[in-house]
Parts: C-alpha cells; structure tokens; sequence
C-alpha cells in the first residue's frame, strides 16, 4: 500500500509538471502571437501617420497676402502641391494594400481618389486610366454607400466638362447640363444635383439660362437656398432686353453713365484682382478691347476688392485704362447686391442703344462685340 501510493504521488506530480509546461506553452505562444499583432498594428499606425504627414500641401507663402506672386513663383508653388498631391496619393494607395483590414483602409482609397482628382483637374491628365480603375473597382464594391455613388459619378461628369475647354465655354456648359441631368435620375433627391443645374444656368444664355432657373423654382426637390438664388437670377434677367441703369464715380474720379455712352458697345465687367478665373479671363479681354476700341468697344469694371491699393496697382500692371467702380465691400458691393450678382466673373453686353443684350458675355466675348458693333 505504502509503494502503491508512493507511485500515485508520483504520477500526480508528473502529471502536474506537463500541466504546467502545457500552461507555459500556451502562455509564450499568445505572447509571440500578441506581440505579432502588436508589431502589424504599430506598422500600420507607423504607416497611416507617414500618408497623413504626406498629406499635407505646402502653405501659400505669408507674403502673397500682400504681394501678389510672380507667374514663375506661382508655378514653382502649384509644382510642389502636385508633388505633395501625387505622393500621398501613392502613399493612400500602399496603406490600403498592405493593411486591407485596416479600419482606415477606406479612408484611404477615399483619399487617393481625392488626390487623383485634384491632380487631373490640375492637367494631369495621364492620371485617367488610374481614376477609372477606381472608379471601376469601387462602383463594384458591396454595400457603398450612396454618397460615395454620388461622388465617383460627379466626378467622371467633371472631367467630361474639362475635356471639353478647347471647345469652349457653351460646349462645357452643354454637357455640364447633360451630366447634371443623369444625376437628376440616378440622385433625385440629392440637393448637389440642382447645384449644378444652376450653373447650368448662370452659364447659360438668356433662353436656356431662363428655362431652367423657373425649372428650379418649381422643382420640390430643389433646396431653398438654390430656389432663391434662382429666383434672384430671374430678377436679373428682367433687366435683360431693358435699358441698363448705372451711374457711378469711377476709382480714378471719372464720371461714368453707361446712358453716355449710347452709340457704343460697353461691356460690364463684375470681377476682382482675387478671382483666380477673372485673371485668366483678362488676356481675352485685353485682346478684345485693343482690337475693338477703336471701333467703338468700351469697358466699365465692377470690382468686388475690399482693397483700394490693391486694385490700382493691378491695373496700372495690366494696363487696363477703362473706368473701375470700387467700394471696398467685397461681395457687399453696392452694383453687386443691386444686380444679384453671386459668381465672378460676369460680364454684360450693352448695345448701342444702351440696351442690356447679354448676360453671359465671357463666351466668344469677341465675336458678341463685333457682331454687336455691326449693328
């Protein structure tokens, strides 16, 4: 009995040391694993915070606040955000391939969508086969959401429109209206549609423009806020085929009456020294007013600059001798607010009897003046 149990005793604490190495076993095993798990989620955060610093686009620089860049310095800035832009677009890319499971893997196949966007619209247009890729492979994703839908779709019609600007603003504004109205049916209720109609018709000549500004204020679908300004766009065009009212003293102390100038073509320029497309907007019209002044083409400015030096120095550089109206209230700016005017540039035609014929001048602005100056 006595060597019966000493074997039992034995046996136990046999049993309990391969219990024990059982234990330890696991324990190291789920610590290597931990630790596997720990080294994969530092990486990916290590990797996440590497694209967001990538991110980042370089500041405008403190003195273009006050001083307006050189063209060449502007291009070396807009260079290095395309540099900044592509890299964290590569960057977005090798996040969600490596980490799938992520939980910011969609935020960056968001984000170099994003990119990519930005770039394309920037002139690169090498980007577009990449874009459609995405475009493919996330329209054909399970469960995306009707936003994102929403965005890839008004993203292709964008770049649809810009393929189209050697053609012109009138062709750009057509088939801004066609994308818009495929929107229409696949996003009925989605309010960024009847955004976009609406540039439809502020672009738009004064028919069309008319057509669908009454559209949208019918429209139950259209928000308020679009259904005002539509209703502010067909106050405007009241005027329109009417003589135009506008009495002012210019910057430069000029006495200005368009009715003085009857006889004459006058285009009326609403614009500012810091609208990026009224600045690319004025060798056209620098072109147009050298070549048809002298047969009776005038121009009045409207400025929307809250800063008088600003204004005069600008166009003492680009030698702009017409009148400029200046008030220094920005977007409160007394012709502006009178007129509805809530996008620069916008450019009016007056003909010769002092009537308001064109409100959507920017388009062959060259071609309306002659044709007008011929009548």
């Amino acid at each position: 009995m006595q060597k019966s149990s000493g074997a039992c005793k034995s046996m136990k604490t046999m049993l309990a040391g391969i219990q024990r190495c059982w234990l330890m076993a696991a324990c190291v095993a789920l610590f290597c694993l931990g630790n596997l798990l720990a080294a994969e989620l530092s990486e990916a955060e290590k990797a996440w915070e590497e694209f967001q610093l990538a991110s980042r686009t370089p500041p405008t620089p403190k003195e273009w606040r006050t001083q307006r860049p050189t063209n060449e310095e502007y291009a070396q800035y807009l260079a290095k955000v395309k540099a900044t832009l592509a890299t964290a677009a590569d960057k977005a890319k090798d996040f969600y391939t490596r980490f799938p499971n992520d939980p910011n893997a969609g935020r960056a196949r968001r984000k170099e969508y994003e990119f990519l966007n930005r770039l394309y619209s920037m002139g690169r247009k090498d980007l577009e086969p990449r874009l459609v890729a995405l475009e493919k492979a996330r329209l054909a994703e399970t469960g995306l959401s009707e936003e994102d839908r929403f965005e890839i779709r008004s993203k292709q019609i964008e770049r649809r429109v810009h393929a189209l600007q050697e053609q012109g603003a009138a062709a750009m504004t057509a088939e801004m209206e066609k994308g818009a109205r495929e929107l229409q049916k696949e996003f009925p209720n989605n309010p960024e549609v009847y955004e976009m109609l609406y540039a439809v018709a502020v672009r738009s000549d004064a028919e069309k423009s008319r057509e669908v500004a009454q559209e949208l204020v019918k429209d139950a679908r259209a928000p308020q806020a679009v259904k005002e300004r539509c209703t502010g766009l067909l106050k405007r065009m009241e005027a329109l085929g009417k003589p135009l009212e506008l009495e002012f003293t210019a910057v430069d102390g000029r006495q200005i009456r368009i009715s003085d100038f009857k006889g004459k073509v006058v285009l009326v320029d609403f614009w500012a020294t810091w609208c990026g497309p009224c600045i690319a907007e004025l060798p056209n019209v620098l072109k147009t007013y050298e070549e048809l002044h002298p047969k009776g083409f005038e121009i009045v400015g409207i400025s929307f600059d809250a800063d008088k030096e600003a204004l005069l120095k600008f166009i003492k550089e680009k030698n702009m001798p017409w009148p400029q109206y200046f008030d220094g209230k920005a977007w409160g700016n007394k012709f502006g607010q009178e007129f509805g005017i809530t996008a620069i540039p916008t450019m009016w035609l007056v003909d010769k009897k002092g009537v308001l014929v064109d409100m959507n001048a920017r388009a062959q602005l060259a071609e309306k003046v002659r044709k007008l100056l011929a009548e």
